[in-house]
C-alpha cells in the first residue's frame, strides 16, 4: 500500500448496517450448529464431558509425563520457557498496542474512520478477555499437573469438578492464563467479520493456532490440562462475542433494528 494511500478506498463493510455475515438465526443456512453461540457451546460441554468426568484430562498428560521419563523435563525448556511463555506474551502485548495505536489514528484521521469502530471492538475484546482469565485464576485456584503428587507434586490430584480439598496451598492454573495471549485474538474473527468478511476465518485461525501454540507448550511443561486450554478458548469467543454484539446494536438505527427484528420474527 502506497505510503499516503486513502483508506477511504479500500472497500470496507459499513458498520452502520445489520450484521449478517455471522449466523444468529435458527433454520435455513443458520442452523443451531452454524450458531455462534450453541455450537461452541455444544463443544465446549462435550469435549468437557470427556475430558474432565471421563478422564481426557489424565490420560493426555499421563502420556506426557510418561514421553518426558516421569518427570517434567520440559519445564525448564529455553524454547519453552524464554521463547513461547516470554516471547508469546510480549508478542501478545506489542500487537496489541499496535491496534491502539491504529485505533488512535482512526479518531483522528477521517481516511482511517471507517476502521475505528471495529479496531476498538477488538481493542476492549482482546483487553477484557486477557484481564477476565487473570482474575478467574485467582478466584479458581486450581493446581496445575506439577502440582498434582502423581506427577511428582505434593497434592493430591482433583479434577476440575471436585472439591478442593482443606488445607491445600493454593494455585492459579485455571484457565489458561498464558494460552488466552493467544486465543484472545479469536476476537479477528469479529473484526474482520465487519470490515472485510472473506478474512474472518483467518482471523480466527491466527487466535486459535497462537492460543494452540502456547497452550501445547504449558501441557509440555506440566502448566496445564487440556481442559484449561478449552476454557480459555471459550471465554475469548464469547467475551469477543458479546462486545460485537454490543458495538453492532449500537450502530444500527433504530428504525433498521426494527426491521431487522420483524425479519427474525418471520
Amino acid at each position: 500500500m502506497a505510503r499516503n494511500a486513502d483508506l477511504s478506498t479500500i472497500p470496507l463493510v459499513s458498520t452502520t448496517q445489520p450484521r449478517r455475515d455471522i449466523p444468529n438465526r435458527t433454520g435455513g443456512s443458520s442452523a443451531w450448529w452454524r450458531s455462534p453461540v450453541a455450537a461452541p457451546l455444544a463443544a465446549l460441554l462435550l469435549a468437557s464431558i470427556v475430558l474432565v468426568p471421563m478422564g481426557g484430562d489424565r490420560w493426555i498428560a499421563d502420556r506426557i509425563f510418561a514421553a518426558e521419563g516421569a518427570h517434567w523435563t520440559l519445564r525448564g525448556s529455553f524454547v519453552l520457557t524464554r521463547v513461547l511463555h516470554g516471547g508469546g506474551k510480549a508478542l501478545s502485548t506489542l500487537a496489541w498496542l499496535g491496534v491502539l495505536a491504529m485505533t488512535l489514528r482512526a479518531t483522528i484521521d477521517a481516511r482511517w474512520k471507517p476502521l475505528r469502530r471495529p479496531l476498538l471492538v477488538l481493542l476492549l475484546s482482546v483487553a477484557v478477555s486477557t484481564l477476565l482469565v487473570s482474575s478467574l485464576k485467582h478466584l479458581t485456584r486450581m493446581d496445575c499437573p506439577w502440582d498434582a503428587a502423581i506427577y511428582g507434586g505434593s497434592h493430591p490430584y482433583f479434577t476440575l469438578l471436585q472439591a478442593r480439598p482443606a488445607g491445600i496451598k493454593p494455585s492459579g492454573c485455571f484457565p489458561a492464563g498464558q494460552a488466552s495471549a493467544g486465543y484472545a485474538w479469536v476476537a479477528l474473527y469479529f473484526f474482520f467479520a465487519s470490515v472485510r468478511p472473506a478474512w474472518r476465518r483467518i482471523g480466527l485461525a491466527i487466535g486459535i493456532g497462537a492460543g494452540a501454540i502456547l497452550g501445547i507448550a504449558q501441557q509440555l511443561r506440566g502448566a496445564h490440562y487440556l481442559s484449561h486450554d478449552l476454557w480459555t478458548l471459550a471465554i475469548c469467543w464469547f467475551v469477543a462475542l458479546a462486545i460485537h454484539r454490543l458495538s453492532v446494536r449500537r450502530t444500527v438505527h433504530p428504525g433498521m433494528q426494527a426491521a431487522n427484528d420483524g425479519d427474525r420474527s418471520s
